[in-house]
């Protein structure tokens, strides 16, 4: 029992590097989605429709973008790699859709807006699939919840945040602040490391399936403990 919860715990321990950049990344996600109309009403005074538009925007270049990341990443296996250029591809479009918000063109921030979507929505499949292959061979389900938790709690955080800079200090303020907390989060994301995880498809994982393979797979997460230890 001793072993299996310390075995639980080195896992868990891997996937705890992802939690926080998917986290910043969902909940920068949650927080722009939510005050997006005020935003746009702040700059565009009677534009109510257009505010909804462009979160239909946001949503489904969003929708493209999971799909395109999530076959690439399907074919490539280049986890680290893929989640980091989307997570920095996110900052980018959140930087250019902070500076063009006020530029007076509405055209110009349904592009943005697009863009910024296109990488931020994409990006949470990549960290939810990351997150499973470091944690692995642990379930799924635990990693799911986790994040979705990390992703919840960061939110709450970020909503409440940025609806009060921009209610005493305007929206570039409050985008920035945003674009803070992504800056983090893909620094994070270039720090995470894939090597003594134990999914077949990363480094450590190839020597515990020949281990595996090899017949003794009772001491497997053990010996792949020990050795980390």
């Amino acid at each position: 029992c001793i072993e299996q919860c310390l075995v639980h715990k080195y896992l868990l321990k891997g996937g705890q590097e992802a939690f926080s950049p998917l986290g910043l990344n969902a909940g920068a996600f949650y927080a722009l989605s939510t005050l997006l109309n005020r935003m746009v009403i702040l700059h565009y005074p009677g534009e109510e429709v257009n505010a909804g538009r462009i979160g239909l925007t946001i949503v489904i270049a969003g929708m493209l973008g999971a799909v395109i990341s999530g076959i690439w990443l399907d074919r490539s296996k280049t986890y680290k790699e893929t989640t980091l250029v989307v997570y920095i591809m996110t900052l980018v479009g959140m930087v250019v859709y902070t500076l063009t918000l006020n530029l007076g063109h509405l055209w110009v921030v349904f592009i943005t807006a697009g863009t910024m979507g296109f990488f931020m929505t994409g990006y949470l499949p990549l960290g939810f699939e990351f997150a499973v292959e470091l944690t692995y061979p642990e379930s799924e389900g635990m990693s799911s919840g986790l994040l979705n938790v990390s992703a919840q709690v960061f939110g709450i955080i970020f909503t409440i945040s940025q609806g009060q800079i921009i209610d005493h200090y305007g929206t570039m303020p409050g985008n920035i602040f945003l674009c803070v907390f992504l800056t983090l989060g893909a620094a994070l994301t270039g720090e995470l490391g894939c090597e003594g995880k134990m999914s077949p498809r990363l480094p450590m994982g190839k020597k515990l399936e020949e281990e595996q393979k090899g017949g003794d797979t009772s001491k497997v997460p053990i010996a792949v403990l020990e050795d980390h230890l």
